[in-house]
């Protein structure tokens, strides 16, 4: 469920400079079809960027659980959606994230609510999953980690290159995962 922000007075000001923003562009915002697009526009910004007033580790820690499994835990497949920080453009796709315990283990989802926290940014691929690998690495301390995202975007696909089937590939790791073995272990997994 998408939470729908109160209107605040960051978001009527928000509003304010997509009004002037759709007459930059030579829109008449009080036509019927914009009259309220610059307060909608303001709401989804807030909802697109909510990453900011979430900390990760906090989530990782409120589901923190002493368990002596010292094996690979992956979850894999989690959907996302970010904004470029380039063009504020989405990018959207997959992450696959796995740690190896190290004393400890967290909720599941909890891995999944970091992804949504990163992704709540304005952000580049490459540094959303350095810190989607760097918070689990600091907060559950495991022997190693590892994500992987793939992404579409749409700053590739509506302008510039216009290629609409590229999709790039991120990955980061630490710990065991810098074996070449557990890598490619990781990988074998994630491909089913």
């Amino acid at each position: 469920m998408t939470p729908n922000p109160e209107i605040t007075p960051i978001t009527e000001e928000l509003a304010s400079h997509y009004h002037k923003v759709l007459q930059l562009l030579g829109e008449d915002p009080s036509r019927e079809g914009l009259l309220k697009t610059p307060m909608r526009v303001a709401k989804a910004m807030q909802v697109l960027t909510r990453g900011y007033e979430m900390d990760a580790h906090e989530v990782l820690t409120g589901a923190l659980f002493k368990e002596d499994y010292n094996h690979m835990v992956i979850v894999k497949d989690i959907d996302f959606f970010s904004l470029c920080e380039h063009h504020m453009l989405p990018f959207y796709g997959k992450v696959h994230v796995a740690y190896i315990p190290n004393g400890y283990i967290t909720g599941l989802s909890k891995i999944a609510r970091v992804v949504d926290i990163y992704s709540h940014r304005l952000q580049v691929q490459e540094r959303m999953t350095m810190q989607i690998r760097e918070c689990i690495d600091e907060t559950l301390h495991p022997l190693g980690v590892m994500v992987v995202v793939e992404a579409k975007h749409m700053c590739m696909q509506m302008r510039g290159v216009e290629k609409q089937n590229s999709i790039t590939t991120t990955s980061e790791f630490s710990g065991a995962f810098n074996q070449a073995k557990t890598r490619q272990e990781f990988m074998n997994l994630i491909s089913h």
